[in-house]
């Protein structure tokens, strides 16, 4: 009886064994989508007179046209977007998504157009958003 029982015993070790190896092996084959959200980033938007004036200068820069840049500042990742001249004013921009992948950082805005009386006043101007997030070396992607 005792040999049977040692039988089972190895062989069902043996099964068990086989049945991790091919577990480890899987796991170690299966590669997370680059595209998948890990997580979603905390952050803030940041208005004008807050933003680091080395940033606000490129920002003036460029306000006329579209534009899509980074900037670095005591440990923290500035995110600008700007949609350049705009013919009246009143519009807002709205931070849809922000969040981290295995390769990037994705933002993901819109221009949100004016009220009706807002249209009437023909004063140009130049939306834009900055947002201030924990520095991360990840590229970022603008959607």
């Amino acid at each position: 009886m005792r040999n049977a029982f040692a039988e089972f015993e190895r062989r069902f070790l043996g099964v068990c064994l086989v049945c991790l190896l091919c577990m480890g092996v899987y796991a170690c084959g299966k590669q997370q989508d680059p595209m998948e959200k890990i997580k979603d980033l905390e952050y803030t938007v940041i208005a004008e007179d807050n933003i680091p004036e080395e940033l606000l200068a490129k920002i003036e820069e460029r306000k006329e046209d579209t534009f899509k840049l980074t900037f670095e500042d005591q440990g923290f990742l500035y995110i600008c977007v700007g949609y350049g001249t705009q013919q009246t004013g009143g519009y807002s921009i709205a931070v849809n998504d922000l969040y981290e992948t295995a390769n990037a950082v994705y933002i993901d805005t819109n221009l949100i157009g004016p009220s009706p009386e807002e249209k009437s006043k023909p004063v140009e101007s130049y939306p834009y958003v900055v947002v201030k997030m924990e520095f991360s070396q990840k590229p970022v992607v603008f959607e």
